[in-house]
C-alpha cells in the first residue's frame, strides 16, 4: 500500500534541519531513511502537525538573519514558492516572502555536510538568473551542486508534480538524480477505496457550481474536464485547487454523475502521506498543509540519495586521511 515504508526509523545516524518545514512531508521522508529531524516553521498548525507525527521537534519561528539554528549534518527545505510561482507575480528576490537568503545564511552558518532545496519550476523562468546566482553562492561554500527538474510521478507519487530539486554535498562530487520507479501509480490505486465510500459531510457541487465549471472550462478551452481521472495520476495538488475557487478545484466524478470535492484524507493520499499521519487545524488549514508539502514518498527517495552520497564521501575520507 502507498506509504507503507513511511515510518520514522529508530536508527538515526545523521540529523537534518528542515527550514520552512510546513507539516513535515520532507522531514518524514528523511526520518524514514534513518535521519533524525528538527523542523522550523512560522505556522502554528504546521508546527502542531509536525510535532504530533514526527520523531523530531519543530520550532515555531520566523526565520531571519538572527535565527539561532541547531547544528545538523544536512539542511533541507522548500522556501515559500509564491515569489516564483507562475500563478503569481514572480517577484522573486524582491518579494518579502523570498526565503532563499535565509536558506543560504543557514548553510553558511552551520556548514552542513549536505543540503537539499525544493521549489517550483518557476525558479527556472523569469527569475532564473537569481536562482543560478544562489546556486553559485552555495558552490563557493565548498559544495558540489546538482540541479534537476523532477516529476514526482516518476517516483511512486500518484500525482504529476514537477519540481526543481537542488542538492549539494561537501566536495566536488554533486549528488546524482535518483533512478525512476519502473511503474507509475494512478489516482485510483491511491484513493479508489476511499472514493467508493461516502465520506462524512461530503461537499457535492451544486447545479449552479456545475454550470459555472462548464462555462469556465469552455472559456479556458480545456481539452478535457478537470475532474480527477482514476486511471491516471492526478494533476498537481496545490493550496489553490484543494481549498480555493470552484473553477480549478480538484473534484471527483461519481458513477451517479455527481461531483464532489476531495476529502482531506484523499488529498493526503495523493500527496503520498500515510493514513496514520494526522493533520491539525481547520479543514482549510489542512488543505494548505497538504498542498504546500513535499510528497514524503518522494522525499524518501531523495533522502536515500543523500545518505548514499554521505556514505561515499565518508569512504573517500577514510581512504585519504
Amino acid at each position: 500500500m502507498l506509504g507503507l515504508a513511511l515510518r520514522p526509523s529508530r536508527k538515526t545516524r545523521y540529523t537534518v534541519l528542515d527550514l520552512f518545514s510546513g507539516c513535515g512531508g520532507l522531514s518524514l521522508g528523511f526520518e524514514a531513511a534513518g535521519f533524525g529531524s528538527h523542523g522550523i516553521d512560522c505556522d502554528e498548525n504546521c508546527v502542531r502537525t509536525y510535532g504530533a507525527n514526527l520523531s523530531g521537534k519543530c520550532s515555531n519561528l520566523v526565520i531571519g538573519g538572527r535565527t539561532d539554528f541547531p547544528d545538523a549534518d544536512v539542511i533541507i527545505g522548500g522556501p515559500p514558492c509564491q515569489p516564483f510561482s507562475v500563478r503569481g507575480k514572480q517577484g522573486g528576490n524582491t518579494d518579502k516572502r523570498n526565503g532563499f537568503p535565509a536558506f543560504v545564511a543557514a548553510i553558511r552558518k552551520i556548514r552542513p555536510r549536505a543540503w537539499v532545496l525544493e521549489n517550483v519550476q518557476g525558479v527556472m523562468y523569469k527569475n532564473h538568473a537569481y536562482f543560478e546566482g544562489t546556486m553559485r553562492k552555495l558552490a563557493k561554500l565548498g559544495y558540489g551542486v546538482s540541479v534537476n527538474v523532477i516529476n514526482c510521478v516518476d517516483y511512486g507519487v500518484p500525482q504529476n508534480r514537477v519540481r526543481v530539486i537542488a542538492m549539494g554535498i561537501e566536495g566536488n562530487n554533486a549528488p546524482k538524480e535518483p533512478e525512476k520507479a519502473p511503474m507509475r501509480v494512478s489516482a485510483g490505486e491511491a484513493i479508489g477505496d476511499l472514493v467508493r465510500k461516502t465520506p462524512k459531510n461530503p461537499k457535492f457541487l451544486t447545479a449552479s457550481m456545475d454550470r459555472y465549471v462548464a462555462a469556465y472550462e469552455k472559456a479556458s478551452k480545456c481539452v478535457r474536464p478537470r475532474d480527477l481521472h482514476m486511471d491516471r495520476p492526478a494533476r498537481t495538488l496545490t493550496c489553490r485547487n484543494l481549498a480555493g475557487a470552484t473553477s480549478d478545484m480538484h473534484r471527483i466524478k461519481l458513477r451517479d454523475k455527481r461531483r464532489r470535492r476531495l476529502t482531506v484524507r484523499e488529498a493526503a493520499r495523493l500527496q503520498s502521506f500515510p493514513d496514520w499521519f494526522e493533520f491539525y487545524g481547520s479543514e482549510l488549514d489542512k488543505f494548505y498543509q497538504i498542498g504546500n508539502a513535499v510528497p514524503p514518498l518522494f522525499a524518501l527517495v531523495i533522502a536515500k540519495q543523500v545518505r548514499k552520497a554521505l556514505a561515499e564521501n565518508q569512504s573517500v575520507d577514510c581512504e585519504h586521511p
